[in-house]
């Protein structure tokens, strides 16, 4: 099996060969590339598969208990300073390897009925394939120098398929305002990553830990100054996996197509923060007050998520802050202690979030038929209503991924979400108060999503609804897709209709996993655990299961249920049984309602403070520059000027009169010697 690990760098190397191969065809003969879209598709969905077979086999390998293996070579070295690069495989990369590969191939198929009548279909296949690439050379990377290139390759990627319908106002500021806040958090990784270099002497992992750890103890740093370093770098996390407070381009990221969402935005580029803070555990663990931050930075954000996600009415808008919530609680699981846990829910999540939001990705692909392509109607759930008997398979894949995410038994979610709170009330019985609280708006939500989505009437023909969705989304009037036409010729339906094979394929292959995958890590035969524990600790399985307690399990499984149960039973009697006015209770707690419908009003503050107050500080600098600055340049050519003026009157050329002016001068000199 050596010659399997030897070869691993294929892995990364394969998508990347397909992006090349498109991109220099759309480079040098775009008319006839984008004229073989199928083939092209074909070509870069092969190779994906290959590499999510290779993925499929390391992890198999591991799993027999392969030891971990590691290639380096030097990439440039000048005296003592060297720097390495190559890959490794453990059982964490190996895992991680498998969701990244499994998720894109999915979508990559999705993607052909999905964008199937777009023109930047082509495009969109090959920046899909660099995504894919720049996140399994993430994943691979041996030490933290490598992860920040392909960190830094992976946000090159989310602006590129964030922004792809650049000619949209919406998707460009959002791809936009992406890199700017990721910029924010990179720049603190960048700093943490020298802070912790100049200390340690190590990019490696482990090495950092270590030797971290032992200057601490040995009074060599500050305990406040290690802790510092973990910050710094706990920030490329925040940005990248949307931790409060810099959470706020996850949602307009949403501007993208809907592929781009499942992919990037649910199962694996926001999942980078949360791996990346698994890889620096050997750092974090020795920082006592950087593992409370991150664990109170985690808690906070699965709240606040959750807290705004209970008012949006657009679909995609609404599955984003439920991201927000749930990567709250793997950062939380971090900080806390409960290392597998924490990935256990990543790898859970991955599956019923992707499918989740190829689900509305299937929905708005219904919808377009009836309402056009614009995304303000089609996303919008007070248009839906009644889908499941015109969309059958999207319907029960949806409520497959809600029961999950909300954590019902045995549903993948529940294991992993009731890990978490587990670990959480053993750590910090607020942090746990927080988590469950959590995980009942979260079932409230979805259900309200489901219920508004699947159930009840279909709204989409009622002009009275469209005209209040435009106005409340601030569109004045008529978007222009009443002619019954959409962009491509195609005629207006009265009714949605399902998606082709080729999305609800994707959707049926996600909902197995999301339904099954939970139970590799039961409590009581924990083998996600027995496979990918902390690094330096060790876990048996047999033991743990005999110290397995029904009497200790039951109380908090059940509590986490119950309020999930509770949930689900308000929103059935808001928004299926209708025995519950929403607008009525809307109306009582308005103040309430208006924070979470205008999210905590972050924007507006974020606005006020940094955009325009960046801009009141650029006209008191450009001020600056303009009266002091240029006025001191200008006041240096005007000196010069003048005195040039003056002089060129006295260069005359007659030899006479340059000897008066000498003669005057020495004569001057000679009275003022004998003045003196």
């Amino acid at each position: 099996m050596e010659y399997l690990y030897e070869y691993a760098w294929l892995i990364p190397v394969l998508p990347l060969l397909g992006a090349m191969l498109v991109g220099l065809g759309l480079i040098s003969f775009n008319k006839a590339t984008n004229g073989l879209r199928q083939i092209n598709a074909v070509v870069i969905v092969s190779l994906l598969g290959a590499a999510m077979v290779y993925s499929f086999a390391l992890l198999y390998s591991q799993i027999q208990g392969h030891e971990v293996y590691t290639y380096t070579l030097d990439w440039a070295s000048a005296g003592d300073f060297n720097l390495t690069m190559g890959y490794a495989i453990d059982p964490l990369t190996s895992v991680m390897l498998a969701i990244v590969t499994t998720v894109a191939f999915l979508v990559m198929i999705y993607t052909d009925g999905y964008m199937s009548h777009d023109p930047g279909y082509v495009r969109f296949y090959s920046y899909l394939s660099l995504f894919s690439s720049s996140m399994l050379g993430l994943v691979v990377s041996p030490n933290l120098l490598q992860v920040y290139v392909f960190w830094e390759l992976v946000g090159m990627c989310s602006y590129l398929l964030i922004g792809f319908w650049y000619d949209r106002p919406a998707a460009a500021e959002a791809c936009q305002k992406a890199f700017v806040v990721n910029r924010v958090g990179d720049f603190g990784l960048l700093l943490g990553i020298l802070g912790l270099y100049w200390a340690t002497g190590s990019f490696e992992f482990e090495a950092m830990g270590e030797n971290l750890a032992d200057l601490v103890s040995d009074g060599v740093i500050s305990s406040a100054l290690a802790g510092l370093f973990a910050i710094l770098v706990f920030l490329g996390p925040v940005a990248k996996s949307a931790q409060f407070p810099l959470h706020v381009w996850l949602p307009d990221a949403m501007e993208g197509p809907t592929p781009i969402s499942a992919l990037i935005h649910a199962a694996t580029m926001v999942a980078a923060g949360v791996f990346l803070v698994a890889r620096m555990y050997p750092v974090f663990e020795h920082t006592p007050f950087a593992m409370d931050v991150i664990a109170w930075t985690g808690a906070f954000t699965a709240f606040l998520g959750a807290t705004i996600a209970i008012t949006q009415n657009d679909i995609k808008k609404g599955l984003a802050y439920s991201t927000v919530s749930q990567l709250g609680y793997m950062v939380m699981a971090m900080g806390i202690g409960a290392y597998s846990a924490g990935l256990f829910h990543l790898m859970t999540h991955a599956y019923f979030k992707a499918m989740l939001f190829l689900g509305s990705g299937s929905v708005i692909h219904g919808m377009e038929g009836v309402v056009g392509h614009d995304p303000v109607l089609a996303q919008d759930m007070r248009l839906m209503g009644g889908l499941r008997k015109y969309m059958p398979i999207t319907s029960t894949t949806f409520l497959i991924g809600t029961l999950a995410i909300c954590g019902i038994p045995p549903f993948a979610g529940f294991w992993s979400k009731d890990e978490i709170l587990g670990n959480a009330f053993a750590a910090s019985p607020l942090l746990w108060a927080i988590g469950w609280g959590t995980a009942g708006i979260t079932a409230f939500y979805m259900f309200r999503m489901y219920f508004s989505t699947f159930e009840g009437e279909f709204k989409g023909n009622d002009e009275g609804i469209r005209q209040l969705v435009r106005e409340s989304a601030g569109v004045a009037g008529d978007a222009g897709h009443d002619d019954h036409h959409d962009d491509h010729g195609h005629d207006h339906a009265h009714s949605p209709h399902e998606s082709p094979l080729s999305m609800t394929f994707a959707l049926m292959t996600l909902a197995v996993p999301s339904v099954l995958i939970g139970l590799v890590g039961t409590p009581f035969s924990n083998y996600f655990e027995a496979f990918i524990h902390a690094p330096g600790e060790t876990f048996d399985m047999a033991e743990a299961a005999a110290e397995f307690e029904w009497s200790e399990f039951l109380p908090m499984a059940g509590s986490s249920v119950g309020i999930g149960l509770i949930g689900i039973t308000l929103a059935s009697l808001m928004y299926l049984s209708r025995q519950i006015d929403p607008g009525a209770i809307a109306k009582s707690i308005q103040p309430l309602y208006q924070f979470s419908l205008n999210k905590w009003y972050f924007d507006e503050i974020y606005d006020s403070v940094f955009v325009m107050g960046m801009r009141r500080v650029a006209r008191q600098v450009m001020e600056v520059d303009f009266r002091v600055v240029d006025g001191a340049v200008n006041l240096t050519g005007f000196v010069t000027l003048i005195t040039g003026e003056g002089l060129k009157y006295l260069e005359n050329g007659r030899a006479q009169f340059y000897a008066l002016i000498v003669f005057g001068a020495v004569l001057g000199l000679t009275i003022f010697s004998g003045i003196s």
